[in-house]
């Protein structure tokens, strides 16, 4: 049946203007973004297919490629490009409020934007978030690529990459593809490493977060861990 013969309370646009985008699940805020759907499968259907080719989760939409989109039966070519359109779209609106707004005093605008950017990654990334006094973005970028459980970051290159920036302090990331949010003995020590290192240029580590699955990333500082 197609949504334009649902009940009118049913209807997912109906919906988010009587209520809002938060009363919507995932695969309606899909919906109304793909419009229609295909022969014998509404729009809602089609969301519901995308949703579990990437097991359920945004992360692993926003992350995937337009190729693996177009292979999901009714999206194609056009929907891919406008999905992946849409994620950086979001990505780049949250760069912007780190930008010109105190990185450390919204956290949350922080844990948003990683969520997206490290969230759906198949292997491990360690990410640096550079900031100015007034804790602004300077510059967010990948200190390193490893396997799906490792990554190696090297202390002499974190520090030259803060002077080339002329960092004040840095928020430090990292995501754990197996889902499991906890820190290892290792990323503690890699933590206290970096810390050190970077204090010797007077650069301060404000936090490191681990991104892992659906879960809210955790913040070392917020464990104490810092």
């Amino acid at each position: 049946m197609a949504i334009s013969d649902w009940p009118e309370g049913e209807r997912p646009r109906e919906r988010l203007l009587a209520h809002g985008p938060e009363a919507l699940s995932d695969a309606e805020l899909l919906a109304i973004y793909l419009r229609v759907g295909i022969r014998g499968k509404s729009a809602v259907d089609l969301a519901r297919d995308l949703l579990q080719r990437f097991d359920g989760r945004l992360q692993q939409l926003a992350e995937a490629s337009m190729r693996e989109l177009a292979t999901v039966s009714g999206i194609g070519t056009a929907k891919a490009a406008q999905l992946k359109a849409s994620f950086e779209l979001a990505r780049r609106a949250l760069t912007q409020e780190m930008v010109t707004r105190d990185t450390f005093a919204s956290p949350e605008v922080v844990r948003r934007w990683l969520q997206l950017k490290l969230g759906g990654r198949p292997h491990e990334v360690f990410m640096a978030l550079w900031l100015n006094t007034q804790n602004q973005l300077i510059k967010a970028e990948e200190v390193s690529s490893g396997t799906l459980s490792q990554a190696s970051v090297y202390p002499r290159e974190v520090v030259k990459i803060a002077l080339a920036h002329n960092a004040a302090a840095v928020i430090l990331a990292h995501n754990h593809p197996s889902g499991t949010r906890e820190p290892s003995k290792a990323d503690e020590m890699l933590t206290h490493t970096l810390k050190n290192a970077l204090a010797m240029i007077d650069v301060k580590v404000l936090d490191h977060f681990i991104v892992a699955g659906n879960h809210p990333p955790l913040s070392f500082a917020e464990r104490g861990l810092l």
